[in-house]
């Protein structure tokens, strides 16, 4: 009988373990670090599609956010919740998807979108500011997997068979693709705009401007809207891994095509921080 009572208990203090052990990586991955893939090209060049980053989560409770960070923050177009309590669980248990921007807007500061010389530019309380960071690469369409159209970045100057951000199979080209590419700085309908900032909104933007929804077409009928404060998450610091792949799972990639999968790998990009 004792033996049974001690077994009970060893039992009972395993499940407790456990529990403790997923609340404190829980609690981690909230509240301290999170582990992010990107999806979409949005901040190509700086992020690529299939790299992994970490974010700090911990001090945006006690730090205000910077022009020209990186961030991660929830999907500024989900039906969040009135309830307080179903909005924490939204943000922090289960809900909407995490997207990526870069910082282009403070709260109360006054931010527009001009077209000079057939060219876009970004004003900031009416001083142009200037983007290093924008991507100056064009983007080729290339048919995808799933039989659609998609845009890479593309280096012109760079034969298909040695592109440095991504490979570009030839049989994915369409018949007008080399003639039909999307260059930076072209002027799209939601590139000009001119918005005051709220005290808790931030303006926040793709580096690759011709390929990035954020924003400029955010909101009821894609007019543009800031980014609210209570979204926000993290920042973004830290690519531990560059894979020109979009399957999230990469050991399943890497069992799918064993040989191919390590030429994918950018391994020239992977580590190094986010700026």
């Amino acid at each position: 009988m004792l033996r049974k009572i001690n077994a009970w208990i060893d039992r009972q203090n395993f499940i407790v373990q456990i529990v403790l052990i997923l609340l404190f990586v829980f609690a981690i991955r909230t509240f301290i670090f999170g582990l992010y893939l990107v999806p979409s090209g949005s901040m190509e060049p700086t992020m690529l599609v299939g790299e992994r980053f970490v974010a700090d989560k911990l001090t945006p409770f006690f730090k205000d956010f910077k022009r020209g960070e990186v961030i991660a923050f929830d999907n500024p177009n989900f039906a969040y919740s009135d309830n307080s309590l179903k909005f924490l669980f939204q943000q922090y248990v289960w809900g909407p998807d995490n997207w990526t921007k870069r910082i282009i807007g403070l709260p109360g500061e006054r931010i527009e979108g001009r077209v000079e010389n057939g060219v876009t530019a970004i004003y900031v309380n009416g001083e142009k500011l200037d983007e290093p960071y924008v991507n100056p690469y064009p983007l080729i369409p290339v048919r995808s997997v799933g039989g659609g159209i998609s845009y890479k970045t593309f280096d012109p100057a760079r034969p298909l068979r040695n592109q440095p951000f991504y490979q570009i199979d030839v049989t994915s080209l369409l018949p007008e693709s080399m003639s039909n590419l999307l260059y930076p700085g072209t002027p799209q309908s939601h590139d000009v705009f001119d918005i005051t900032l709220g005290e808790d909104e931030f303006w926040v933007m793709g580096d690759n401007r011709q390929g990035s929804y954020d924003c400029r077409a955010w909101g009821k009928n894609h007019t543009g809207m800031p980014l609210k404060r209570t979204l926000i998450h993290g920042r973004i610091l830290l690519r531990i891994l560059s894979v020109d792949s979009q399957e999230g799972w990469l050991l399943w990639d890497i069992i799918k095509h064993p040989m191919s999968f390590w030429s994918r790998v950018r391994w020239g990009r992977t580590f190094g921080f986010v700026r």
